[in-house]
């Protein structure tokens, strides 16, 4: 069954009218507050009164029927739907922008936010050198950085809560773009004291050795992709938050870990710790990649464009 032509374009009008009703200067307010989560910070970004902006949440409360923010001590809280809508917003507003004459970006002047998330172990690699890096770069420019990712990264990466992810993840989506910035290579870590495993071990000896692991029920695990495939079943006592947790326990027991090397050098001393090399039979997995990914819809914007370079550049020489 065909739509009639004449219905369409009644609908096509009565939409059009409906957007013409709309102030769309009010989505860069919401844009605004969403990422400040205050009205005086989001006056002071966008050169309004505070009453101006406060008028501007009255009305975009009644443009899209919902409370969008709530009071939070000296904040506010977005909604579910303000988080709903905070994706496409910002998605169209930077489509606006891209495409004006005018738009670019001054790393030293500008005043923007961006949100990296960085799993760990790589946090403890490059987070402090990275801060400094943007810092001496883009003095007025905020880093916002994350050493976890949650369960609903993918969906924070698709609506740009977060701007670029850091990982050993390669996020396999068509909207999403990855490349790879470095290889870890890959070791065995045991205590000094460890009563069996020596200078060397073998493939038996590792498949027997009872395991300490970062928990594989994290989506940003380190060991997952590892210990969770077919033949590199583990026997698996210990799941950590996080590689430092599971080094300590490794330390003070007679488990082993698989691991990055850098990470074990930097404790191998302090923790009392030996490197292992992995038995030949693991050669083809003893390097992990590790990832940059970001949303593919980000890419014709210039502050993007420059913190991606930048992020690429230093990884690369971390």
């Amino acid at each position: 069954m065909t739509t009639d032509p004449s219905v369409i374009t009644t609908r096509k009008k009565s939409s059009d009218a409906h957007l013409r009703s709309v102030d769309l200067n009010l989505l860069t307010v919401f844009d605004a507050v969403m990422q400040t989560q205050n009205v005086t910070r989001a006056a002071r970004a966008l050169g309004m009164s505070q009453p101006a902006v406060s008028n501007a949440i009255a009305r975009l409360k009644v443009m899209f029927d919902d409370e969008l923010f709530v009071r939070c001590g000296r904040g506010i809280q977005p909604t579910t739907r303000a988080h709903q809508l905070f994706g496409p917003v910002r998605q169209a507003l930077q489509s606006v922008h891209n495409e004006l004459p005018s738009a670019g970006f001054e790393p030293q002047n500008s005043d923007r936010v961006f949100n990296l998330s960085i799993c760990s172990p790589l946090d403890i690699r490059l987070a402090a050198q990275l801060v400094n890096k943007i810092k001496a770069r883009a003095p007025t420019l905020q880093v916002i950085i994350k050493s976890y990712l949650s369960n609903d990264i993918e969906h924070k990466l698709r609506y740009q809560h977060t701007d670029f992810v850091i990982g050993y993840n390669e996020f396999k989506r068509p909207d999403f773009c990855n490349i790879t910035l470095f290889h870890d290579e890959l070791i065995l870590a045991a205590s000094n004291k460890h009563p069996r495993i020596q200078e060397s071990v073998t493939q038996r000896q590792l498949s027997e050795e009872r395991h300490a692991v970062v928990s594989l029920e994290n989506i940003g695990s380190f060991s997952a992709p590892y210990y969770v495939s077919g033949k590199h079943l583990r026997a698996i006592v210990y799941q950590g938050t996080d590689m430092n947790s599971v080094l300590r326990v490794v330390s003070q027991t007679d488990l082993i870990t698989i691991a990055p090397k850098w990470l074990v050098q930097n404790y191998s001393e302090s923790l009392g710790l030996r490197l292992i090399k992995l038995p030949v039979e693991e050669c083809a997995a003893s390097a992990r990649p590790c990832f940059l990914t970001w949303n593919e819809a980000t890419n014709r914007d210039r502050g993007h464009q420059w913190m991606k370079k930048l992020l690429n550049q230093f990884t690369l020489s971390a």
